[in-house]
């Protein structure tokens, strides 16, 4: 963040570690659900692949097609909410924050590079979903994308993007316990983040 030489360490960030570490065996525990406001207004949800954490921040990245809808949702409105469950440890995450962006057309350099470094962090089979056709759009052609039309040394092609979730506030429930958590961010006159977490009823 910019002007921010340190922050206080979020209490959920090791909570969410734990519930990854613990659920590691499940394929499907890298994945949530992120919500968005399309353009007529109503909500509109999918499933994403969690992708780390930026840096050693509190920023969650996930990998997205620039030409899919969620991006000019996310123009029209920066906000949306992540819910993640992991069944084997009955807990459950919901975060509301700012999403950010990040496309070949972005003007910060730095943020360019950390698309690049989430493009070479990828398999090279989900690079080539980038190569395919524009998302939503009828079927033209069924013709399986070829490998050998990506060079695993080049870099991000133009339909790659990188979403930067920027958590606010994260509402834990562990169901095995019976306990839930709210954790809300605030800024401070230096412009830190700084969290404060309220226990809360199930």
């Amino acid at each position: 963040m910019a002007g921010c030489i340190s922050s206080t360490s979020p209490s959920w960030k090791p909570l969410l570690l734990k519930a990854l570490e613990s659920n590691a065996n499940l394929k499907h525990s890298s994945f949530f659900q992120l919500a968005t406001i399309g353009s007529n207004g109503r909500p509109a949800n999918r499933t994403v692949v969690f992708r780390g954490f930026q840096d050693d921040s509190d920023k969650i990245q996930i990998n997205t097609d620039s030409r899919s809808s969620k991006i000019e949702e996310i123009k029209n409105c920066p906000f949306g909410e992540i819910c993640w469950y992991f069944t084997d440890s009955w807990e459950q995450f919901r975060m509301n924050g700012r999403i950010d962006f990040i496309d070949g057309w972005h003007s910060d350099p730095v943020k360019l590079q950390q698309r690049e470094k989430a493009w070479f962090a990828s398999s090279l089979k989900s690079r080539l979903q980038y190569l395919g056709p524009a998302p939503r759009l009828p079927v033209i052609n069924e013709e399986p994308i070829k490998e050998n039309n990506l060079n695993p040394s080049a870099g991000p092609v133009d339909a790659f993007c990188l979403l930067v979730f920027d958590p606010e506030q994260v509402d834990y429930l562990n169901l095995k316990s019976n306990e839930r958590l709210l954790f809300t961010s605030r800024l401070s006159v230096d412009n830190c983040k700084h969290w404060t977490s309220e226990k809360i009823n199930p």
